[in-house]
């Protein structure tokens, strides 16, 4: 499945946090990609990003808690 992160709404958000869930959801996503990708997501460019079908619901509520606004591209 593929999603497109658009943008984070959090007051105050934790770069940490994010780049570790996007590292864990991400499918082939190394530790390095996954702090470009938060990077670009806090500048506000959307990241594509595929994930496995196993985990997504997980993975939505990760990303709902961090304050990231998403969409499903499939």
């Amino acid at each position: 499945m593929n999603i497109r992160l658009l943008s984070c709404d959090a007051a105050k958000p934790d770069k940490r946090a994010i780049t570790k869930l996007i590292e864990e959801i991400g499918e082939g996503v190394s530790n390095y990609d996954a702090q470009d990708f938060t990077e670009f997501l806090l500048a506000g460019d959307p990241v594509d990003l595929s994930i496995s079908d196993n985990n997504s619901s997980s993975s939505f509520r990760g990303l709902r808690k961090l304050g990231v606004d998403y969409e499903m591209l499939d």
